[in-house]
């Protein structure tokens, strides 16, 4: 299982756009590798249907053939939707992984059970599917419902609670809160590994 995060670190409202368009296409690729993608983060834009950045995780024996057409910089080449007539038609975005930490004991993490909320219908409503993760000695939780499978959201929030933790402890020795913080605000423009245009987000390659 690896880390995905897809960013687009300081770049203007058309990146957080081609974020979204890249979460779609990566779950499309993913899905015809048999690679299964689940969202365990997403910090939204400022219009309807956009993504400052998400965190996802991949599961497949293909996971690091899919990670490796993905990771680097990422072009898009299209029109903005918002300012037309602009002459700028190219926008760059960022993948990257971030390692989980080392597997935690049982014992140091306590689980709640409790009822999905949000989109789902009835079966939402009336299972315990969603977990909640507290890292006792911390207090750092999380909470997942992506999965109607209890097992499945178990395993999804302890997978995330790693994440959390490692970031505060690479935070509190300032390598990884620099690295992300670079990543977030910088994607290189230009050496792009992968190249799509349009509204429909076609690959170039």
């Amino acid at each position: 299982m690896m880390l995905l995060q897809i960013s687009s670190a300081q770049g203007p409202d058309e990146c957080t756009l081609a974020v979204r368009k890249a979460l779609g296409r990566l779950i499309q690729e993913a899905t015809e590798l048999s690679v299964i993608v689940d969202i365990l983060e997403e910090e939204r834009g400022q219009h309807i249907g956009t993504l400052r950045s998400v965190l996802v995780a991949i599961q497949g024996e293909s996971e690091r053939q899919l990670f490796n057409h993905w990771n680097g910089t990422i072009k898009w080449i299209c029109e903005s939707p918002w300012r037309k007539g602009a002459g700028r038609k190219n926008w760059f975005i960022g993948v990257t992984q971030f390692e989980p930490m080392q597997e935690m004991m049982e014992s140091d993490i306590r689980f709640e059970r409790s009822k999905a909320s949000g989109p789902g219908g009835q079966h939402v409503n009336k299972t315990e599917s969603a977990v909640r993760a507290v890292h006792i000695a911390s207090g750092i939780s999380v909470k997942v419902q992506s999965e109607r499978s209890q097992h499945a959201n178990r395993r999804l929030a302890r997978l995330l609670l790693g994440y959390k933790l490692r970031q505060l402890q690479s935070m509190q020795q300032a390598q990884f809160k620099a690295k992300r913080r670079l990543f977030h605000h910088q994607v290189e423009r230009g050496n792009a590994v992968r190249t799509f245009i349009g509204m429909k987000f076609i690959p170039q390659d």
